[in-house]
Formats: structure tokens, C-alpha cells, sequence
């Protein structure tokens, strides 16, 4: 088995497995964080990685059993929209389901790591003024990368499917790109990963880690093209942000309106613009 730089989250990721399955002690506190930063990582990532597998296993097993070859399959999870739509249920809806289930073994739940009233108006001034802090850092921090660096590739193209949809398709592309991902990721990361980092760690090592795994997991390592470095630059600083608006609202409205907002821009600019 060779050894890279990416085998440490897979060791990490085993440990989470392991903690997952582990309840709250007695005299543990409910709506509390059970749970600590070393669990937090370790958790983080086998939910990402079990997501993926059990997510896409879900969706193979149906045309599978209607006598489908994986060649089939595959092409059709590649390449058909609803493949892919339905791809993008299975593993965002698998990926709450365990995050659910590890905080009811905690005796927490979705209050306890951000989801703690419902949106507010306020809730929308702070994504627009995120977004402005976003986009400002992004191109400044792009320059000076590209000034420091110059053999980064910062063109290279992020590779998000759906190529092509038809416009009765564009609802379901909408909704795997702008909806689930933000929603389920901002749980995910800055509620239960952030919060967790932040029980135990300097407040500046929670933020930075936490928003290094996020720039890693967008890396598209194992995808077979070379690493995405303008991806993980572009999600590293829209975490910083992320978290900023978390820490201003005391909430994860804001951060998963900022999420929803860049995802859609791309969505609108990719899919809606050149067919105006």
C-alpha cells in the first residue's frame, strides 16, 4: 500500500468510525459538545468518506437488480442527469442521517451546533455583506497566489457534472448544487466540525482547521486530474467567511444563505446565462 499525503485523513477517518459508535458518558449534559476536537475530525471525515460509498451504493443497487451491466451503471451515474441528481440525494441524505444519528448518541442535536432558531431578516444583510468580504479576499488573495506562485494553475476547471441539461432538467441540477450541498455541508463543517474544533482549541486553530479540511475535501484528490488548488484557495477563504458570519449571528442561517448564494451564481453563470 503506498503511503501519501492524503493517508493521514484516511487513518483519521478510521478513528472516526470507531468513535462514531461510542455514546455519551454518564452525567454528560444534554444540547452539550460531547464530543472532542480529535472526535470532531475524526467523525467529520468518516462521514464524508461513508456518505460517498453507502450514498452511491444505494443508487447502484436499484438498476442492478432491473439487470443492468456496471458498465451501464456507471455511464448513467457519469453522465444522466438524474443519475447524478439522484447520486447527490443519496450521499448528501446519508451524510445527515449519520451526523443525526452521532448527535443523538451525544445527546445533542442541530440546536446545538447552529441550528438554534429560524432564519431572521438580519439573517440576509449578513449574506450579502459575507459575500462582498468573500469576493473582495478572493480576488486579492488570487493576485498575490499567482504573483508568489506562478506555475499554479489557478485556470483549471472544477468538475461538477451535469453536463448540458435539457431545461426540464435545470430544477433538479438547482436543487443538487444550490440546495443540498450548502445545507447539509454548513451542518456538517462549520456546525459540527467548527464547534467541536472550538470546544478544545484556540479559537484561531479551530477557524484554520477547520476551514483547511474544507479546502482539502474540494482538492478533488483521487479524481485522477491534478489537484485542484483554485478550488481549495476559493473554499478556504469562503469558510473564513463562513465561520465569521457564524460567530456574528450565532446561528448557521447566514452562513448557509452565503453558500447557497456563491453556489447559485455558479449554477446561474454555468447553466441559466448562456441560454438567455
Amino acid at each position: 500500500m503506498s503511503i501519501n499525503w492524503f493517508t493521514p485523513l484516511y487513518i483519521l477517518a478510521i478513528y472516526g468510525l470507531v468513535r462514531f459508535f461510542i455514546r455519551s458518558k454518564a452525567g454528560d449534559k444534554k444540547e452539550q459538545v460531547n464530543w472532542s476536537p480529535l472526535e470532531s475530525a475524526g467523525i467529520t471525515l468518516f462521514i464524508f468518506f461513508a456518505a460517498e460509498i453507502i450514498g452511491l451504493m444505494l443508487v447502484y443497487i436499484v438498476p442492478l437488480l432491473l439487470g443492468w451491466h456496471s458498465g451501464r451503471i456507471n455511464d448513467w451515474l457519469d453522465n444522466s442527469v438524474l443519475g447524478q441528481f439522484l447520486a447527490t440525494v443519496a450521499i448528501e441524505g446519508v451524510t445527515a442521517w449519520l451526523l443525526l444519528n452521532f448527535l443523538k448518541r451525544r445527546l445533542a442535536s442541530v440546536k446545538t451546533i447552529g441550528l438554534n432558531r429560524w432564519p431572521i431578516l438580519k439573517d440576509l444583510g449578513y449574506v450579502i455583506l459575507g459575500f462582498a468580504i468573500y469576493f473582495t479576499a478572493y480576488i486579492i488573495i488570487i493576485d498575490v497566489v499567482k504573483a508568489l506562485i506562478p506555475s499554479i494553475n489557478l485556470d483549471q476547471q472544477q468538475q461538477i457534472g451535469f453536463q448540458n441539461p435539457a431545461h426540464w432538467q435545470l430544477p433538479l441540477v438547482f436543487i443538487s448544487l444550490v440546495i443540498l450541498p450548502p445545507l447539509v455541508e454548513e451542518l456538517l463543517v462549520r456546525g459540527f466540525l467548527y464547534t467541536g474544533f472550538k470546544k478544545g482549541l484556540p479559537a484561531v486553530a479551530a477557524v484554520l482547521l477547520t476551514s483547511g479540511l474544507f479546502a482539502v475535501a474540494h482538492l478533488q484528490a483521487g479524481s485522477g486530474a491534478p489537484l485542484l488548488w483554485v478550488a481549495a484557495i476559493d473554499t478556504f477563504i469562503l469558510s473564513l467567511v463562513l465561520i465569521f458570519l457564524k460567530e456574528r449571528t450565532g446561528s448557521l442561517w447566514a452562513s448557509i444563505g452565503l453558500h447557497m448564494l456563491k453556489n447559485g451564481i455558479a449554477f446561474a453563470s454555468l447553466f441559466l446565462l448562456h441560454v438567455v
